[in-house]
């Protein structure tokens, strides 16, 4: 496993929420260059991939009540 797989198995979901606010300002700042911008959107999209995989397996592993009061996996 390389640093970049162990990078994104380490960072949380919160850790990463922080990570895309601070994209977001650092996109908005007025003396960011047109490469910076370029490079920020592909690491601000790439934040956002991992949350929607983290999110994808939590709720994957949410479970609901069936009729019969057992549980299943929703």
């Amino acid at each position: 496993m390389n640093n970049t797989e162990q990078e994104k198995q380490e960072f949380s979901l919160e850790e990463s929420f922080v990570q895309i606010e601070e994209v977001i300002a650092h996109l908005e700042t007025e003396e960011i260059t047109l490469e910076e911008s370029f490079r920020e959107y592909d690491r601000g999209m790439k934040l956002l991939q991992r949350c929607n995989d983290a999110i994808d397996r939590v709720e994957k592993k949410v479970l609901k009540i069936n009729e019969n009061g057992g549980l299943d996996e929703f």
